[in-house]
């Protein structure tokens, strides 16, 4: 009898340990595409895949690695090794968008390969992905990877065009300022402040909607003391909400630069100066300078606007702009002179 009870009891607990592997490959996958695609962070996909050796096999499905989102490729400058590169590089050759854009952000800026980098982005802008879009678009305003020769305003408004259809905020806001400043465009100012005053409402709504995410997926308490509720362009319409969240692969940008603030300096480069951008110079005197107190620079007249409105609009004085035209008989800063590089803030 004690046997036929062992033998049951060891049948069952067999029959149990089996019942993950009696599961189809198709539905295993299923699920980790749904969690590649939905990952807060890549420790949560690869913790998983460090389960067994079937998840870890599964879990470099094509399929999987083609949904891979944001999150789940957003590694961090302080860890970027080769097996990240290569992991990277394996979803870039399943198709996905999201990491053609990643791995050509790094590329272009970090790893100082601009054709290659900007041939990942080009195939993201094909698949219509607004953020390539628009990371295109600041390359051809600035000649980004080349000489200031290399600038070609008409193709960047074109991208801007494309990329604010796609309903990308930064995008339109840029479109909207060039508009207003007849810059790469006919000038045509009631158009452009349409458009500034659309991108703020749609700006609203996103922001709106990150809160009501947040809230569902915390504790309301504990949300409203975690938030940060700063907002940049909303102060426009007296709204005060969360900022929106910063795209991972400029968290990365900013990251990597921090870390090598030496090495640009010794090139005579500047980073961005606005907070959630990270694009550094690729030559000096790329990027525009504030027109009052020339101590912040800027990759586009988006990062302008926003930065004026989220911090810069609190330091900045022209006592300093001053005290260098005197000392330096008014140095220009810029690839074309003051007139033409540097921006009005208002």
């Amino acid at each position: 009898m004690l046997q036929r009870k062992k033998q049951r009891t060891c049948r069952k607990f067999t029959h149990k340990s089996d019942l993950f592997d009696e599961l189809p490959d198709d539905l295993v996958v299923s699920i980790l595409c749904k969690l590649s695609s939905s990952s807060s962070s890549p420790s949560d996909f690869i913790n998983v895949l460090l389960t067994c050796k079937r998840l870890n096999r599964l879990g470099l499905h094509p399929l999987v690695l083609s949904k891979a989102g944001p999150k789940t490729l957003a590694v961090k400058a302080r860890k970027w090794s080769d097996s990240a590169h290569r992991f990277l590089k394996l979803c870039v050759y399943y198709g996905n968008t999201e990491a053609c854009y990643t791995l050509g952000m790094i590329l272009f800026y970090c790893l100082q390969k601009p054709r290659s980098g900007a041939s990942l982005m080009a195939k993201a802008a094909i698949k219509s992905y607004a953020a390539a879009l628009y990371s295109l678009a600041v390359i051809q305003f600035n000649g980004s990877g080349g000489s200031k020769n290399d600038k070609d305003l008409r193709a960047g408004v074109a991208l801007c065009a494309r990329a604010a259809f796609l309903g990308h905020v930064d995008a339109l806001r840029e479109l909207g300022h060039c508009l207003q400043d007849g810059y790469g465009v006919s000038q045509n100012i009631i158009h452009g402040r349409r458009l500034l005053v659309q991108a703020n409402a749609l700006e609203l709504r996103l922001s709106l909607n990150y809160v009501v995410k947040r809230c569902r997926s915390e504790h309301h308490h504990h949300y409203h003391h975690r938030v940060n509720y700063r907002s940049s362009l909303l102060s426009d319409f007296g709204c005060n909400v969360a900022v929106p969240e910063v795209h991972p692969v400029n968290m990365f940008l900013k990251e990597w630069f921090e870390l090598r603030v030496g090495e640009l300096g010794e090139r005579g480069l500047r980073v961005c100066s606005h907070e959630g951008c990270g694009r550094p110079e690729t030559r000096a005197h790329e990027f525009r300078r504030c027109s009052v107190c020339g101590t912040v620079n800027y990759c586009s007249r988006g990062c302008q606007a926003l930065d004026w409105k989220l911090r810069h609009k609190m330091e900045c004085g022209p006592i300093e702009r001053w005290l260098q035209v005197e000392e330096g008989g008014g140095g220009n800063d810029g690839d074309g002179g003051l007139e033409e590089d540097v921006l009005a803030i208002e």
